[in-house]
Formats: C-alpha cells, structure tokens, sequence
C-alpha cells in the first residue's frame, strides 16, 4: 500500500512539474480575459480534457506511433523547446495580446484556443507528452498502469481547478501582481525550453560525431 501511495506521488509530481499549471495560468488569463466567465470556465474544462485525452492515448500508444512514423523523442523535445521560448519570450516581455473578441466569434475563438495553445503544448506539451511515454514504458505490472493513468486523471483535475479559478487569483494580484507572475513564469519557461532544446540537442550531436 505504501509503495502504490509512493508511486502514485511520484507520477503526480512529475506531472504537475512538466505541466506547471501556474505557468499556463498567465496565457490562459490573457487570452480568455474578453471572455465571461461561464465561457472561461467551458475554455478550462475542454482544454484540460483533450489534453488528458492525449495524454492518456501517448502514454498507451507512444512507442508505437513514435515506431511507425519514424519520430524520436529528441525531435519532439527540439521543437517543443522552440515553441517554449517564443512563448516565453513574449510572458517576460509581459507582451501577450489580450484579444478581443466579437460575440459571433466566442464559440469558434475559444474551440481554438483550448486545443492550441491551451491544451496543447501549453498543459500536454513535450515534457508531459514524454512523461507519459517513458513512465508508461517503465511500468511492469497492470496496477502500476493504472496508478499511472489515475495519476493524470488526479493532475488534470488540480489544473482545471487551478484554471477555472484563475481569475480570483487574478483580481487578488491585480494587474501589477499578474504581469510580475507572468515575466517569473516566462522566464521559468524560457529556462525550459533551454533544456528541452539541450537535452534533444546532446543525442544528435553524439550520434554525428560517434558516425565521423
């Protein structure tokens, strides 16, 4: 029993790590913030539904799609770091458009923006994507598997809350308290999205010089 609680915190704290809702937080405001909030709400609760959905279906398919098309994880890490940085960039420049949207846009807006970016790369990005995949390739038994999936049930869940009660922690912050906590999480982001590019970079670069 202890080893299954041991087990299920370590998935939950590897995910909540990778996925950081307190660093989607600031995008998911500025972006919803023409929005009422039973809309921002229904924006909360489907991108943090396709994102366990995808989760869920790369840690049970990964190796096999990853096989198939020929994709290695260090390319996903390469360009999920990329994305990572622009983003970053632009959270540490406190410099994200805050959109405007028409009332016969609402639907169609927010269908977009809780598949990308929300959903994805923002809560399912590579870090969790890979997670998924290593963690899932790791497990010898049915239980561990299901501690695994029960872990990112339990972890979506925590995001959701965090995101559909964003904007009270946004009213406590203010709007000087939100553009600090979004340049420190920009940052955070931009230092790994460094990681993400060094660490798919190093089995590249080791496999060129291993071939000269």
């Amino acid at each position: 029993m202890n080893i299954s609680l041991e087990l299920m915190l370590f998935y939950f704290t590897s995910f909540f790590t990778l996925i950081n809702p307190l660093g989607v937080m600031p995008i998911f405001m500025t972006m919803t913030d023409s929005l009422d909030e039973a809309t921002k709400r229904a924006t909360a609760k489907k991108s943090t539904l396709v994102a366990f959905i995808l989760l869920v279906f790369f840690a049970l398919t990964g190796q096999i799609l990853f096989r198939f098309f020929g994709i290695t994880v260090d390319s996903l890490k390469i360009v999920g770091g990329v994305i990572f940085f622009y983003l970053g960039q632009d959270m540490l420049q406190a410099r994200l458009a805050k959109t405007k949207v028409k009332d016969s846009e609402v639907k169609s807006y927010t269908n977009d923006i809780s598949i990308t970016p929300l959903a994805i790369p923002m809560i399912c990005g590579p870090g969790a994507i890979t997670n998924a995949i290593v963690l899932m390739e790791e497990t010898s038994t049915f239980a561990q598997q299901v501690l695994l999936i029960l872990s990112i049930v339990l972890v979506s869940f925590v995001v959701y809350i965090i995101l559909r009660n964003s904007s009270k922690l946004y009213r406590f912050l203010g709007e000087t308290g939100n553009n600090v906590l979004m340049r420190l999480m920009g940052l955070i982001v931009m230092v790994i999205a460094i990681e993400f590019i060094i660490s798919g970079l190093k089995p590249i670069i080791r496999d060129i010089f291993m071939l000269n």
